[in-house]
């Protein structure tokens, strides 16, 4: 599972019927620096599956893969990342090495 942060709405002219119900959302997904604030997301942007409502900028848990799809069993539907969780504080501890 990762974190990303919401900038953005993929908006689709013509979609299969199994995609509604939610909203496309595209994500940036964050490094443990970018998380930190140490510095800026550079990541490519991808398309996550968003059933929670997360608005512009918020951060969110990004489960993919296999994983992504494992809630709509039994049906089913291409998704390859799933917006599994709003994320409202992200704590950082940083570990000294050998502890």
């Amino acid at each position: 599972m990762r974190v990303g942060k919401v900038i953005g709405t993929m908006t689709l002219s013509r979609s299969h019927a199994s995609l509604s119900g939610a909203r496309l959302r595209i994500v940036v997904p964050l490094s443990l620096a970018n998380l930190a604030g140490e510095q800026a997301a550079t990541a490519e942007p991808i398309v996550v599956w968003d059933e929670l409502g997360a608005g512009d900028g918020q951060w969110i848990a990004i489960s993919e893969g296999p994983e992504a799809a494992q809630p709509f069993r039994p049906a089913v539907r291409c998704i390859d990342a799933y917006a599994a969780a709003i994320l409202d504080d992200v704590t950082i501890r940083h570990r000294l090495p050998g502890t």
